[in-house]
């Protein structure tokens, strides 16, 4: 058994309106330090496999199937 943690986050030259928002949050509330905000998805997934490869192979398809929009996010895979 494999526990994968997948990061996807936008591309950098996708606009991210909530990352926007939320550093506009961080404004008001006085955080004048922190000079961007991306907002991203992170997903924990348990796979039954054999090996190491056989399980990113599932997780790579999962990500492109589904988990991640390859048009404009990205994604990094840690196996555990």
């Amino acid at each position: 058994m494999y526990k994968a943690k997948v990061n996807v986050t936008l591309r950098p030259s996708i606009l991210d309106p909530k990352g926007k928002a939320t550093h506009h949050a961080l404004q008001n509330l006085g955080l004048d330090e922190v000079e961007q905000v991306r907002i991203g998805k992170f997903i924990e997934l348990d796979v039954n496999a054999n090996d190491e490869e056989s399980a990113r192979a599932v997780v790579e398809a999962a990500c492109s199937k589904l988990l991640a929009n390859e048009v404009m996010e990205d994604f990094e895979i840690e196996l555990e």
